[in-house]
């Protein structure tokens, strides 16, 4: 009688869950979507604002509109700049993306750098759903960045919460981390009882307006974009395909036992429980947080190995690079990085280097890109007990071998600093 009643409900109870997984999936997809497309001609942007000013759209998508308007502006042959690079540094948090985003983002004139424009993408996500959907933020992620690529906010602009008006938002996450939302050109009056949290700090500016953004981005000889939120290369692979875009990825990856113990500093309240583990006990090594930090690892071996083997679609287009290596060769590796993609460097980022590389212990905190880097390298091993850098040799030891990171046996070998747990290794791209 059990199972004759049992059965039904399961069946009922995974009918739910696919349902609701569908939704989720719908609702990212209709927000790709919602980007109106329109074949008006116009001469200007004021002659469609004169025209459209009393159009009945909801302010969002009315602002979406008149964004693609005004991108639609430009000709073809500015918007695909000849010799045109698109840069993106692929990461994950506390691997010195922050630090490493600097090297382009110091490029000057000719470059247009954005950090982390996929934060209001995963927060967006996450409010609707109440956890990340990995297939839906994936399809997001990939479509924002394109379109970010090809100097258009306006899909952004619809993640952007509140909602930007007019193209103009006080709320774009960290946007003094990047200096072309800051310089001049980008630079609109301050309005006055309007509170900007992530305000220019080289000069007075007011809120962002995001159609200026989109002109000066049009200007820019290159675009960068670093991002912590792809999970996968894989779901970009639309971006090499598109010939508008000539994209290269930069895998940034650093020994998963110094993240985990930079990541227990920087976001104590997440990583409770591993401080706890660190003050004694044993670590159960079926805990959520446990397979959450062996997802991750596996995730950036992954998406390694596609790039390592290098498949027709990346060909050229992937580099990796250890953020050790960098710490100790910062200007070898810099150097290395701009071969890649194609673009000179500069003496301009060559001289932030040489200064950001040797700052005193007082400027070089959690969030900060300046940073002593060969302390930084060693650093970790003296915070993280020796019990829990076994944890993660244990569920992250593929991802160990793979970017010749050693383990260690004992807290004697762990604390040794004359014992190098970096192997010499070579990533060819």
């Amino acid at each position: 009688m059990k199972i004759k009643y049992t059965i039904p409900i399961v069946f009922f109870m995974a009918l739910v869950i696919i349902e609701k997984e569908n939704n989720i999936i719908s609702r990212v997809s209709d927000k790709l979507k919602q980007t109106p497309q329109t074949s008006l001609q116009s001469n200007s942007l004021s002659d469609l604002l004169l025209e459209h000013s009393g159009s009945r759209l909801p302010p969002g998508k009315r602002n979406i509109t008149l964004m693609k308007w005004r991108l639609e502006d430009y000709s073809e042959q500015k918007a695909l700049k000849r010799g045109r690079k698109h840069i993106l540094l692929l990461a994950t948090t506390r691997t010195g993306s922050s630090f490493v985003g600097e090297f382009f983002n110091q490029q000057g004139d000719n470059m247009f750098y954005l950090f982390e424009p996929l934060w209001h993408v995963e927060k967006m996500l996450t409010l609707e759903s109440g956890g990340t959907n990995a297939t839906a933020a994936a399809k997001a992620y990939r479509d924002v960045l394109q379109q970010l690529f090809l100097c258009d906010f306006s899909l952004l602009e619809s993640f952007i919460d509140p909602l930007p008006v007019d193209h103009i938002t006080a709320a774009l996450f960290r946007r003094e981390s990047s200096s072309s939302l800051c310089e001049k050109a980008v630079c609109s009056p301050v309005v006055k009882g309007v509170f900007e949290r992530y305000h220019c700090k080289t000069r007075r500016c007011g809120p962002l307006n995001l159609t200026m953004a989109s002109e000066s981005c049009l200007k820019k000889e290159h675009i960068a974009i670093k991002s912590v939120r792809v999970r996968q290369l894989d779901t970009l692979r639309p971006l090499t395909e598109d010939p508008r875009l000539d994209v290269k990825f930069i895998q940034l990856v650093r020994d998963p036992r110094a993240i985990l113990a930079s990541r227990m500093v920087a976001f104590a309240t997440k990583y409770k429980n591993w401080k706890e583990w660190a003050m004694g006990g044993n670590v159960p090594i079926d805990d959520d947080e446990v397979r959450k930090l062996k997802g991750n690892c596996d995730n950036i071996r992954m998406s390694a190995k596609i790039g390592l083997r290098q498949p027709l679609w990346l060909r050229g287009r992937y580099m990796l690079v250890r953020y050790e290596d960098i710490a100790r060769f910062p200007m070898k590796k810099a150097s290395e990085m701009y071969r890649f993609t194609g673009i000179p460097f500069t003496p301009q980022v060559k001289s932030w280097i040489l200064k950001n590389t040797q700052a005193s212990k007082e400027t070089s905190g959690v969030y900060s890109t300046q940073k002593n880097s060969s302390e930084q390298v060693e650093k970790w091993r003296f915070k993280l007990p020796f019990k829990i850098a076994q944890v993660v040799q244990k569920v992250c030891g593929p991802t160990l071998k793979l970017f010749g990171y050693k383990f260690v046996s004992s807290e004697e070998m762990l604390t040794n600093k004359s014992v190098s747990l970096i192997e010499d290794k070579v990533f060819n791209f």
